[in-house]
């Protein structure tokens, strides 16, 4: 049997890193049909556009895609493709494991931590309802929250103050909270923890956290507890072994997933995978890194090890556990590594990322 997935292959280092990935994937034995599709800054200046309809039409079709990364400006140009994909193809959870590997340098190198985030990917500030400075919708919302509030009013005008509006819904929060259960369950682990800010925004993280608690009442044999984010924050850095899978709203899980990235060496080992009901796209959680594009230098194992997850989803399991297996021999080993796995960042025994990647696919 050989699946259809799309391959985009993304801006910056992106191109390199998808050639590093379907290498591995590749050599797992599994056939794949790779419908390779261009997004991103690189195809924008060629076409106007930086998400061609093809791409839609494509993951739409094969209903499984990895994304290599893509360029998001900072403050101005067009919005992020990452959010737009979960926007536009229902990809409500965002799900990254956060796993130490032995051999990748950490100063958790001595703590278990193996914790897997679910974000929520459709809601929250993240849904991209803004109202800039000098807009007359802006004066007339600004008029509208004082007029709502009691010795609380915003003491600025319109002209010097944006607005960013913050949905919840029961039903977003439902099935992210449930998708979480159902992972730890099918998983083996043990607790589920949500995140929020309830304590201050009553009726937003409220209602997350209300609704978690019903949710979690369906799962008897699963620890459910809550945690503030700020104090999850502190938690994660002083005991990540505490903890498991994490449930968040938007903004925080992206804030939280890259805080334990961090716990297990960083970037270059985070996968991510956007989970919908109709379809998938798998991506690294790092940038696309443009002063690196073309040097060869980065580190592939994020976006290999989302093709690990991208395997699971197929139910490729003997599949997805060679290749995790791979990718942790050739960590563990330290030989064929990018520099940045290296003790010293100027180690000139540092291989470049086609080369890590062929030393997995031997393993393999």
């Amino acid at each position: 049997m050989a699946y259809d997935v799309t391959l985009i292959t993304g801006d910056g280092v992106g191109p390199e890193l998808a050639q590093a990935a379907r290498k591995c994937i590749d050599a797992t034995g599994v056939a794949i049909n790779w419908d390779v599709q261009e997004a991103g800054i690189d195809v924008m200046q060629r076409t106007g556009t930086p998400l061609p309809d093809a791409v839609m039409e494509s993951i739409r079709r094969t209903r499984i895609a990895l994304k290599a990364p893509i360029t998001t400006p900072v403050g101005t140009g067009f919005r992020s493709i990452n959010v737009h994909l979960r926007q536009e193809l229902g990809l409500f959870a965002c799900v990254r494991p956060c796993k130490y590997y032995p051999g990748v340098r950490s100063f958790f190198s001595s703590v278990p931590v193996d914790l897997v985030i679910f974000r929520e990917n459709t809601e929250d500030l993240y849904a991209g309802i803004e109202f800039e400075k000098g807009d007359p919708k802006t004066a007339e919302l600004l008029e509208k929250i004082n007029s709502l509030t009691t010795g609380r009013k915003i003491q600025t005008s319109a002209d010097e103050t944006g607005i960013s509006i913050k949905p919840i819904s029961v039903f977003g929060t439902h099935r992210l909270v449930k998708a979480a259960f159902e992972y730890a369950r099918e998983n083996g682990r043990k607790k589920v923890t949500a995140v929020h800010k309830a304590n201050i925004m009553k009726h937003t993280d409220g209602l997350f956290l209300e609704v978690a608690r019903q949710v979690a009442a369906e799962y008897p044999d699963i620890e459910f507890e809550d945690r503030i984010v700020d104090n999850m924050c502190m938690q994660l850095v002083q005991k990540p072994e505490l903890y498991d899978v994490i449930a968040l709203p938007n903004l925080y899980g992206d804030i939280l997933s890259d805080l334990c990235a961090g716990l297990v060496g960083g970037l270059g080992m985070a996968p991510g995978a956007n989970i919908g009901v109709d379809g998938a796209v798998f991506e690294a959680t790092h940038g696309s890194a443009p002063k690196y594009k073309g040097l060869n230098k980065v580190n592939p194992v994020a976006l290999i090890l989302s093709g690990m997850l991208m395997l699971r989803h197929m139910k490729e399991f003997d599949a997805a556990n060679r290749l995790e297996k791979a990718v942790a021999e050739v960590v563990r080993e330290g030989k064929s590594v990018t520099y940045d796995m290296k003790a010293d960042r100027n180690d000139p025994t540092a291989v470049g990322t086609q080369e890590m990647a062929e030393a997995i696919c031997e393993k393999l």
